[in-house]
């Protein structure tokens, strides 16, 4: 059943004006909800988060009556409906996100809890289970941390529209241990991966502007004619391309910003604006040409078919299985300006975009467009590219 929001009307009792809230389960009205007085909740947007507050949206979608105990599975499911609805949360989540956070919410939390009692489940039985998790099913402590949030998130819903009355979750504990790490190439390498894409204008321009600029894939895909402010030597980074094919917002507020353009990549994007038969400016940077254009360049298949290939060929170890692309060569510059060029860790967070400095370097200082373009330039000269093409 799709999540319905009720419609609030004003109705006339002995005692006066009211707000009640009507709703249907399988097409048949039911009896309308009392929200409040109508004096008290003068505006219908008053009245709206009134019934949010008494939980009366939960009701009607679950078919909870008043005072019943909820099952798991019926809270994990309301969890799934609002957490989407801005009217109902503060800071929905993305379209992108739905199908990753289902997957969590039904594969896991409903298949393992579903029948119990939302309010009976055992804080010890959970932290049983986040441990059989990583050490007998062999889940990751990055991913068991990303249950464990989720679980917590669902009980807070719960509590704030009066389905339960306590988390069981607060207060547990995973460990942050992961065993993945990125893998970094040298600046030798990546000369040698950016002559093996380079009888691809496309596919060599893509390249070279996430190595020099580590710009998040989501970033560059996003990207238009118009982003690249030619005069100013930058590029506009204000959204981001997300999987159901369209333009969202960026990952966080800091990544809204702009991105260094030294001389050497701008003479590349101007050569890839000659040669490219989408250059309008609202037309993308990097487009599909199966697509004609009409969306970006897949990264994913670029990575498989292309950019791995060439790395492998540049002696870049990555063992099967291992995830590599294009957020590696981000990793790389970080770890380059950071280690190699002791650079400002300042200039290097506003170049990667990062909400706090502590995830780049535990510094803080101030940043600047010039440090940040002299930084990108130190780093294609190390590469060495400029003295084969650019004069």
């Amino acid at each position: 059943m799709a999540y319905q929001r009720g419609s609030l009307k004003r109705v006339k009792t002995k005692k006066g004006w009211i707000w009640v809230l009507r709703y249907r389960i399988n097409g048949a009205e039911q009896t309308p909800l009392v929200v409040g007085l109508v004096d008290d909740f003068p505006t219908e947007d008053e009245a709206s988060l009134e019934a949010d507050r008494l939980g009366l949206r939960v009701r009607i979608n679950c078919g909870v009556p008043q005072g019943g105990r909820m099952k798991y599975c019926e809270l994990a499911e309301y969890y799934l409906k609002v957490e989407f609805d801005p009217e109902v949360t503060a800071s929905p989540k993305s379209e992108n996100t739905k199908p990753i956070l289902e997957h969590y919410v039904r594969d896991f939390l409903i298949a393992q809890w579903g029948d119990q009692i939302a309010e009976n489940i055992e804080p010890l039985e959970i932290q049983k289970w986040f441990n059989a998790l990583h050490n007998k099913k062999g889940y990751g402590w990055t991913t068991v941390s990303k249950i464990r949030g989720i679980m917590n998130r669902i009980f807070q819903i719960g509590i704030i529209h009066k389905k339960v009355t306590k988390n069981p979750v607060e207060g547990l504990a995973t460990s942050t241990k992961t065993t993945y790490k990125a893998i970094k190439i040298t600046p030798a390498q990546m000369l040698l991966i950016l002559r093996s894409v380079m009888g691809n204008m496309l596919h060599f321009t893509l390249v070279f502007l996430v190595a020099a600029t580590a710009l998040r894939s989501s970033e560059v895909l996003s990207l238009r004619w118009a982003d690249i402010l030619w005069e100013e030597r930058k590029i506009r980074i204000v959204k981001s391309w997300k999987k159901p094919g369209v333009d969202g917002a960026p990952k966080t507020p800091s990544s809204e910003r702009d991105a260094p353009m030294g001389r050497v990549l701008t003479h590349y994007l101007r050569e890839w604006h000659k040669q490219t038969p989408y250059a309008k400016p609202t037309d993308f940077v990097f487009p599909s040409m199966k697509e004609s254009g009409r969306v970006p360049i897949c990264a994913s298949v670029f990575c498989a078919d292309h950019l791995r290939p060439a790395a492998k060929a540049a002696s870049v170890i990555i063992p099967d299985g291992h995830r590599w692309g294009l957020h590696n060569l981000r990793h790389s510059l970080s770890n380059w300006l950071v280690n190699k060029a002791k650079e400002n860790p300042k200039t290097v967070q506003g170049i990667l975009g990062h909400s706090r400095i502590q995830t780049t370097l535990d510094l803080y200082t101030d940043e600047d467009l010039d440090e940040m373009i002299a930084a990108q330039e130190k780093f294609i000269d190390a590469v060495g590219f400029e003295r084969e093409t650019v004069q």
